[in-house]
């Protein structure tokens, strides 16, 4: 079964998937320029990523939308275990939001300038000036039940493992005082870990905790809000997954 998943994956698979991202991407930049952002910005990303876990046959679960309002503007964070992590939170968790990512992203073929027409929400750390507007940017786009996802460790897992979380989401969290919601992402290491090129198929699960909301504003505050994030997601991984990532 693995020799006929892997022939699959090449030959029908990612064909598929290229033509499916190319044509994302161009909708959403055209999308974006005529108008509404908020629309163009999520709804083709979600199909997209629904296509791409349905054509790589993967089954997919999700437990928890009932924890979340939706009139209400959240920080959701999960952890980071593979390139598919995209695709399930994309595709599954059912709120309209912006991603946080990396400014270098812009510089991907078509799917930088659609992420930038979305209004996706690019980190510039270059200067307090700049994580200044990056914060600015976050508030103006946060509002009216728009939400934003972001992967605290930074980068994916090399063993399945937690990283330490960084805290310039829980800093942005604080400033806007938006409730996070620590979301739990279980499976995609086994579809495709970083080590790895090729997918292998396994179930992906998406585990949405309860929110948790600002008590008051500053270091502490920031501290409770990752302290809290970092077990709640913990709490969701299988027992092999859970403690400290191990040294690489």
């Amino acid at each position: 079964m693995r020799i006929l998943y892997i022939i699959y994956q090449i030959c029908i698979g990612l064909p598929i998937f290229l033509v499916l991202t190319i044509l994302t991407a161009l909708v959403t930049t055209l999308g974006c320029w005529l108008g509404n952002g908020h629309f163009w910005g999520y709804y083709p990303g979600k199909i997209w990523s629904q296509l791409t876990c349905i054509t790589f046959l993967l089954p997919i679960k999700v437990e928890g939308k009932e924890n979340i309002d939706e009139k209400t503007s959240y920080v959701f964070l999960a952890n980071h275990q593979g390139a598919f992590d995209i695709f399930l939170i994309y595709g599954y968790l059912g709120r309209n939001f912006k991603w946080m990512m990396k400014k270098s992203l812009r510089k991907i073929p078509f799917v930088g300038k659609a992420c930038e027409m979305a209004g996706f929400i690019f980190v510039d750390k270059s200067s307090p000036r700049k994580v200044y507007e990056t914060i600015k940017n976050a508030e103006r786009v946060l509002q009216g039940g728009i939400s934003m996802v972001v992967f605290p460790e930074g980068a994916r897992t090399f063993s399945g493992h937690m990283r330490e979380f960084k805290k310039g989401a829980f800093q942005m969290a604080d400033q806007l005082q938006l409730p996070v919601v620590p979301m739990t992402i279980d499976g995609s290491f086994d579809v495709l870990p970083r080590t790895s090129k090729l997918l292998h198929w396994h179930r992906m699960k998406l585990t949405i905790h309860q929110p948790i909301y600002p008590i008051g504003k500053g270091p502490e505050n920031q501290k409770m809000l990752l302290e809290e994030s970092y077990k709640a997601i913990e709490s969701g991984l299988p027992e092999k997954y859970k403690g400290q990532v191990p040294v690489q």
